[in-house]
């Protein structure tokens, strides 16, 4: 096939057609919307099967499905209910909880944009893919994998999984969240409010840990401190302790944001396109992966599973994190669910011989990847001027907290993201107060969206031979997450779902979800005397749809509706499957 590049292009699927049609399926709008704004003339029909082609590309046949092997698996509820995300989103709560939002949905739709640009991406480079599918219940266990990577390991958690957690509220009734990595900062913060000594202390480490755990049950002390503070006090204290808080904005404050989730800039040397992949798409790439804690070393760990070869970029004496408990033969469970696979490389950023180093190795690689702090890049020499300058084929890529688009942004963290854009919203139904979940939904939804943004920017310099920059945020993940509120709100409907949505149905043994389109009818029974199993067919034998809950992320691993889903990796540790099939 001759090289589908044209120099007018400036948008990576410009020239292209995308059509849906079949039967309705995770995210189907989603996948158009991103389609379009990537450039594709889109003719959405409703359905999730898509078709790509135009431009010189073959056609592209794309399906996204609620469930690769799942039974009783049908919609956005019980993809939550079986693969653990309503367990690890109630963590808090002290039992499981669906999100209000379409979490699994929103994923699902992302990787299977990653996996139509991905196809293109091969054909540009003179390979054959023809096909490829995604589904609901692969998303869904890749947003759980570190937690159930956790749960797998062979020794248990360092903190403890019990209820409890942010956001703390003040005298004043402002409802806040709460941000520090430096337990300096922490005891500063609370003793200027004066918390008492003790549950300081012990309140430290299960905050520290609430991104592994998805909960923090520190001592009510705290609350109670909070709650006897002023807003103005309390914005004192996190001034001068070094701490950050945000206050929870409500969906109608963030509006209706103007901005894609993504930006690619063309850089204006040349790049020889070209290149046929063996075996999987990115075959024959390599990504550096200067990356922190979840988005970005997701992103790349993406990139990994489609054929690219990852190297990391990490600290001398090499990324703290991967001892961080639990273990699998003595590498961190939750470090592998996002790393195994990859190269390390330890570089010395403070120092200018490994700066040139690492700029040597930009000079010979595909895409550069990483979430250092705002301004950190530039500070250091290693930002998208200077690489370009070595590498002009170079896809330089930022995975950020807010990509600079508001002036007072607070620190760009998952949960504080959450709080600022009205995610604390969405994600509970009416009822109950707005609060972020302690499940990193952002962190996850960012880093697939870093992924997306990495594939764009390669599609467009195979088709325009210039290399490409790429900006995507945890900012970006909030606004796509909550586009649906957010678009209730502007049509003057209630933003937010009705009280008790998604609320699963206790058994006498656990739980069990009914599909969204079943919930009200099912809330009609009393099972709490049945079994998981009988409550079921009961509510079989009246048509209704639903599903068990999995409440311990354990049993995964047996679990038949997920058949041969989950294995284990060279050191022992729960891997998830990878989440799209290519033909």
């Amino acid at each position: 096939m001759a090289s589908p590049a044209t120099t007018r292009t400036v948008r990576p699927l410009d020239g292209l057609r995308a059509q849906t049609s079949g039967p309705p399926g995770p995210g189907a709008g989603l996948v158009a919307e991103h389609l379009r704004l990537l450039g594709a003339a889109t003719d959405h029909r409703g359905g999730s099967h898509i078709a790509v082609d135009g431009a010189g590309f073959e056609t592209l046949a794309a399906d996204a499905r609620w469930a690769a092997t799942a039974r009783d698996v049908t919609d956005e509820a019980t993809v939550q209910a079986a693969t653990g995300i309503m367990a690890v989103h109630g963590r808090r709560d002290g039992g499981p909880r669906g999100i209000a939002a379409d979490y699994a949905s929103t994923a699902t739709a992302v990787l299977t944009v990653q996996g139509v640009l991905a196809g293109l991406l091969a054909q540009a480079r003179g390979g054959r893919v023809a096909q490829v599918s995604t589904s609901a219940d692969r998303a869904g266990l890749l947003a759980v994998s570190q937690y159930l990577a956790a749960a797998g390991a062979d020794e248990g958690e360092a903190a403890e999984l019990s209820p409890g957690g942010p956001p703390f509220t003040s005298s004043d009734g402002t409802v806040f969240e709460l941000e520090t990595l430096d337990p300096g900062a922490w005891a500063a913060f609370w003793r200027a409010l004066d918390a008492p000594e003790t549950p300081i202390r012990a309140g430290w480490r299960p905050f520290q840990f609430r991104y592994a755990t998805a909960c923090a049950p520190f001592p009510e002390a705290l609350h109670r401190t909070a709650g006897g503070c002023s807003w103005e006090r309390i914005r004192y204290a996190a001034k001068t302790s070094g701490a950050e808080v945000c206050a929870l904005r409500s969906l109608a404050d963030r509006g209706i944001p103007e901005a894609p989730p993504w930006t690619l800039a063309a850089h204006p040397a040349a790049y020889a396109t070209g290149g046929a992949p063996a075996g999987l798409p990115l075959a024959g790439l390599t990504v550096l992966e200067a990356g922190r804690r979840i988005q970005a070393p997701l992103a790349a760990h993406l990139l990994g599973l489609l054929g690219a070869d990852v190297v990391r970029i990490e600290p001398p004496g090499g990324d703290p994190l991967r001892g961080m408990p639990p273990a699998c033969s003595g590498l961190s469970a939750r470090w592998l669910a996002l790393n195994r696979g990859k190269r390390a490389v330890e570089v010395d950023i403070k120092a200018e011989s490994d700066r040139r180093r690492l700029r040597e190795m930009a000079a010979g690689a595909d895409v550069f990847l990483h979430n250092w702090a705002p301004g950190k890049a530039a500070e250091l020499g290693l930002d998208h001027e200077h690489l370009a300058a070595a590498n002009p084929a170079l896809v330089y890529a930022y995975t950020s907290g807010w990509a600079g688009r508001l002036s007072d942004a607070p620190m760009g963290t998952d949960f504080m993201v959450q709080a600022r854009t009205g995610v604390g919203e969405a994600v509970r139904p009416e009822g109950e107060p707005p609060a972020p979940s302690l499940m990193t939904l952002l962190d996850v939804l960012g880093g697939l969206l870093g992924a997306e943004a990495v594939l764009a920017g390669l599609v467009l310099r195979e088709r325009t031979g210039h290399g490409v920059r790429v900006d995507s945020s945890l900012l970006g993940a909030a606004d796509v997450l909550t586009a649906p509120a957010r678009g209730r709100a502007a049509e003057g409907l209630p933003p937010r779902r009705p009280a008790g949505f998604r609320r699963p149905l206790p058994t006498a043994d656990g739980w069990i979800a009914p599909s969204d389109s079943c919930a009200g009818a099912a809330a009609a029974y009393d099972l709490r005397e049945l079994g998981t199993e009988d409550a079921l067919a009961q509510l079989r034998t009246h048509g209704l749809a639903a599903t068990a809950v999995t409440a311990d992320l354990t049993e995964l691993h047996h679990d038949p509706r997920l058949a041969g889903s989950i294995g284990r990796d060279a050191h022992g540790a729960p891997a998830v499957p990878d989440p799209w099939s290519f033909l």
